[in-house]
């Protein structure tokens, strides 16, 4: 039976709600289509490989790959890292690399298998990130410890440690990198490597990469050549990590270099690099660049003893990007991925430190996913770039209070609020299609101001061969009560008889593991029957019975409903 699906994203229900809701209208026209409706979001990410395969881990990488209609792709960091494979917060390791007595490299697979093997059993593809740095590789100078400890209320920099630094031998880490990639192909055959994408660090603007000349302060007198210096090497570390890739498969497809939100210098002076400069391992001009990489993140504030997102500072960021990547015509048509897109920088950063990130246990925070990647597809359309992922980083934390207010998807083995977005949204295919409300602002609007004034109330839609979606939202970047809004939402082009409409939704009663556990009191230790009331509740639900309905013969269908802020509606409409 073929489907017609609709997402609405509102808002919480609060006691100030009894003011009467503000008539919003949306129409949908089915027949203009504005082109693909390519899932880029079915990308996720986190710092701490070794969550990968615990049982926790496992059930949500389960939980992604059965919503998404495409294989999932995961990045992780620390696939490179030495250590004994325990995780801890932003920090993980496989200890692939060491060396013997004399020098020569050893090689252990355990670890990395046991991650790769855990995305190939669900269907899961690897964006294989090459770092960081082995220990019998690094630079770091004596006196610098090889892995930090942090912890939440720590100083940020306090994780910068020798994992950053350049190799010693450059010649070495190209061996590395060729062997990693032989060994991809040994264990999982060429033709599925082949579809996999691989990506050298992480934002090397920053302390992820400290070079051979370590890290500078702002008040440093050699700060500026210092940062010069960290990324010619950087493009060095580029050039020798394609070689041994390319080497051990000459048709992988590798690219970077994942710049920080803030870094349109580097990415510039990185493309240039890969474009027109000297290779540093063959001499010859250019690098080869499959997938050009980078973050935007959102900033968010506590102001007022409440939460204000900064979903304008998050656009802002894709839009300088994006307009980098177009002053380079030779890479018009070459593949994006923004490989971290996300509120906020820290998502092992909890509440109990960090009180701006309260919004990330309810409803805010699917509302501005939803808001987020609709006008990111606005803004690849406006540069008519080839947006192929954006990673959300945010997966789990293990051994963890529950509910601490850390950015992930589920706590403790149950799914958050935020992971019903991603449920709907991969039931959205075909061709994204015109839908207009007369309370939407412009992605321009959004980008330049934030949300700050009158509420966001706008949508997008799909269609495809014999099923239609709608994304509606009612955002505010100010996490406070607000009255809803009486929503009339109209499709056309739909061809005409009996159809079935079901209505799915996330709000403070509906498809919230939160709310149900403040209900129950936030137990720290929940018995079983909480932990399956829990589960229940972290589950996407109906907020009313399916209904029959007849579309019309000008092929139009409407539903009318009440939107509260921070709430997600689902509505389906099968024929």
């Amino acid at each position: 039976m073929a489907a017609v699906c609709l997402i609405v994203i509102a808002g919480s229900l609060v006691s100030g709600q009894a003011s009467r809701p503000e008539p919003v209208t949306i129409h949908v026209d089915t027949t203009n289509r504005l082109g693909p409706m390519h899932p880029f979001w079915a990308w996720f990410g986190h710092d701490e490989p070794n969550y990968t395969y615990t049982p926790n881990g496992r059930k949500l990488l389960s939980s992604l790959q059965e919503l998404s209609p495409v294989p999932v792709f995961m990045r992780v960091h620390n696939l490179l890292t030495s250590g004994d494979g325990t995780a801890a917060l932003k920090w993980g390791s496989t200890n692939v690399y060491s060396e013997d007595a004399a020098g020569r490299a050893v090689y252990d697979w355990t670890i990395l298998d046991r991650i790769i093997d855990t995305y190939r059993a669900r269907g899961i593809r690897p964006f294989v990130q090459l770092g960081f740095m082995p220990e019998a590789l690094s630079s770091a100078p004596p006196g610098i410890p090889y892995r930090h400890f942090w912890k939440p209320g720590d100083p940020y920099n306090d994780i910068y440690t020798g994992w950053t630094y350049a190799p010693k031998d450059y010649a070495k880490w190209e061996a590395l990198c060729h062997e990693v990639t032989r060994h991809f192909v040994s264990r999982y055959g060429r033709a599925e490597v082949e579809r996999w994408w691989f990506e050298l660090w992480n934002e090397p603007d920053i302390g992820y990469w400290s070079g051979s000349v370590g890290p500078s302060s702002r008040t440093d007198p050699l700060a500026t050549e210092k940062q010069k210096a960290r990324r010619e090497e950087f493009e060095k570390l580029y050039d020798f990590t394609v070689e041994g890739v390319r080497r051990a498969l000459p048709t992988a497809r590798i690219g970077g270099p994942e710049v920080t939100g803030g870094a349109q210098g580097m990415l510039r002076s990185f493309l240039q690099h890969t474009s027109s400069g000297t290779n540093h391992a063959t001499g010859r001009t250019g690098t080869p660049l499959d997938v050009i990489t980078f973050h935007a993140k959102g900033s968010p504030t506590f102001v007022d003893n409440r939460v204000r997102m900064g979903v304008a500072n998050h656009l802002r960021s894709i839009d300088a990007h994006f307009s980098v990547v177009r002053e380079f015509p030779m890479y018009a048509k070459t593949p994006l991925v923004i490989g971290e897109s996300d509120p906020e920088g820290c998502a092992a950063c909890g509440v109990t430190h960090y009180p701006q990130n309260g919004y990330r246990n309810g409803t805010m925070f699917p509302t501005y996913t939803a808001l987020q990647i609709a006008r990111t597809y606005e803004l690849a359309d406006l540069h008519g770039v080839n947006l192929l992922g954006a990673v959300t980083w945010a997966f789990l934390f293990e051994d963890q209070r529950w509910f601490d207010g850390f950015r992930d998807l589920a706590t403790n083995g149950i799914a958050k609020p935020v992971l019903n977005t991603f449920r709907m949204l991969g039931q959205m295919s075909g061709d994204r299609v015109k839908a207009v409300s007369s309370a939407g602002l412009t992605v321009e609007q959004i980008r330049d101001q934030g949300v700050r004034g009158a509420p966001d109330i706008s949508a997008l839609a799909a269609r495809s061969a014999r099923s239609a979606t709608v994304l509606i939202w009612n955002y505010h970047d100010d996490d406070l009560p607000a009255p809803a809004a009486a929503v009339t939402l109209t499709l056309e082009g739909l061809p005409a008889g009996r159809a079935t409409v079901s209505h799915m939704r996330i709000d403070e009663t509906h498809s919230n593991s939160y709310a149900a556990w403040l209900q129950m009191g936030s137990p720290q230790s929940p018995t079983a029957a909480q932990l399956a009331t829990l589960e229940r509740a972290s589950a996407l639900q109906p907020l009313r019975p399916p209904r029959q309905v007849r579309i019309d013969q000008r092929g139009r269908v409407t539903e009318t409903f009440d939107l509260p802020r921070k709430s997600v509606s689902f509505v389906k409409v099968s024929w």
